[in-house]
């Protein structure tokens, strides 16, 4: 087969080597891919969110498969516009792809079919909300934009002014245009946060092996969130007996809730969870493979990806036997200085070999551009330094030794990825 992959971040990247491995494709692309996608794809230069563009790329380079992973081509409809141009896509339509797209269909989807979540209230006016904040005098108080904001929408206000603040940047300066035209102020759940990606075809539910995310920029989990600031999987929180309860009460009862409103999931389906003394809550849904999650759930996955993925297209997902490794993936985030906020670009790479990679560990490239043989910065997560091992211990002591062979103008990075798994 011959794969197209849209997009062109790390969570790209991880999924084009996990391709690679597949004595099936016999060519990708990628669109528009980075410097470090272009040694294991033909990255081509076409916007993830130019459906023209991205349909007649696909029949000038005649593929068999599109995968679109990135969350804002999925919730515009790319999935939809290629199907009717006649190529089989991985990944929802527009209308399931709202399951993201939009926090309030979400947050009313899961208080219509009763699917544990946090308390919450919508609003369309900075103002009510902040006097709802008020009137509630519990902080942190959670506000999400409605709609995609890069990963950047939730703000954990620790008290009024930084509520008032929040609100204003959303609904008022617009930070992510119409995407705050409303928000969802929520209860704030604590806990052990685990993701859950599932395989999912609208008839049954895959989930993959758990991983947990590390969304703040520095070490003890201080500073703005980001995108994601490294990964590690298996989360040592997520044990058997609340898998068995996450599928009864979570996975099944959204796929079904999802079949029953007319929006068929088929693709992979987020689940963000927080284990509250109270039992698994969602947290949020993604319509998406997870930005850095991909990095250490796929390097576990032993089944061949282009079986599951065509069997996911084609509604026959039961037929396939989905098997994981037993070992341990760790991922750091190296970023660029100023990260999440802005930063410069364009700073040299070192430490990497002509392939972009180094011994030890897989080099997953997000923000990279290639020019001359050498490697440069073009983003805010630049690279992410991603290792296996028997256990967590050993992944996490393979990527932090690789993690330190690299290096750029202005490079910071966690030093405590999964640090919190082995507290006593």
């Amino acid at each position: 087969m011959d794969i197209l992959v849209i997009g062109s971040g790390g969570r790209e990247h991880t999924i084009v080597r996990k391709l690679r491995e597949s004595p099936r494709v016999s060519k990708l692309y990628c669109a528009p891919g980075n410097g470090g996608i272009s040694a294991d794809a033909e990255c081509c230069n076409v916007d993830a969110m130019d459906k023209e563009g991205m349909l007649a790329l696909a029949r000038e380079k005649n593929v068999d498969m599109v995968f679109v992973a990135p969350d804002d081509p999925l919730g515009a409809g790319m999935v939809d516009f290629l199907e009717a141009g006649g190529f089989t896509c991985f990944g929802p339509n527009k209308k399931a792809a709202e399951i993201e797209s939009s926090k309030v269909f979400s947050k009313n989807l899961m208080k219509k079919y009763g699917i544990p979540t946090a308390g919450y209230e919508v609003f369309t006016s900075p103002s009510e909300a902040l006097d709802y904040i008020r009137s509630q005098g519990k902080y942190p108080a959670v506000i999400k934009a409605d709609g995609l904001a890069v990963g950047k929408g939730v703000t954990l206000a620790q008290n009024e002014q930084e509520a008032a603040e929040a609100l204003h940047s959303l609904m008022e300066e617009r930070k992510f245009g119409s995407s705050g035209d409303r928000v969802v102020v929520e209860e704030f759940l604590t806990g052990p946060e685990v993701t859950v990606l599932a395989f999912t075809d609208g008839h049954v539910v895959y989930p993959m092996v758990s991983s947990m995310d590390h969304k703040r920029a520095y070490d003890n989990d201080m500073g703005p969130n980001t995108g994601g600031m490294g990964t590690i999987s298996p989360s040592p929180f997520y044990t058997d007996k609340i898998a068995k309860v996450c599928m009864d009460t979570i996975f099944l009862p959204t796929m079904n809730a999802m079949n029953a409103e007319g929006r068929k999931f088929k693709g992979c389906l987020y689940f963000g969870i927080m284990l509250t003394p109270d039992g698994p809550k969602v947290i949020e849904y993604n319509s998406r493979f997870g930005d850095p999650e991909t990095q250490v759930v796929l390097p576990r996955l032993k089944t061949d990806l282009v079986d599951i993925i065509e069997a996911v297209a084609n509604e026959k997902l039961s037929e396939i036997d989905v098997k994981w490794s037993d070992e341990a993936c760790a991922c750091v985030i190296i970023a660029s200085g100023g990260y999440p906020g802005s930063y410069e670009k364009g700073k040299l790479i070192s430490g990497l070999d002509e392939n972009g990679q180094l011994d030890g560990a897989t080099v997953i490239h997000a923000g990279t551009k290639l020019e001359d043989g050498k490697f440069y910065t073009s983003g805010g997560r630049v690279l992410g330094i991603t290792a296996k091992g028997a256990d967590l211990r050993e992944a996490l002591d393979r990527a932090y030794k690789s993690t330190e062979k690299v290096s750029f103008d202005g490079a910071f990075y966690r030093k405590d990825i999964g640090s919190r798994c082995f507290l006593s």
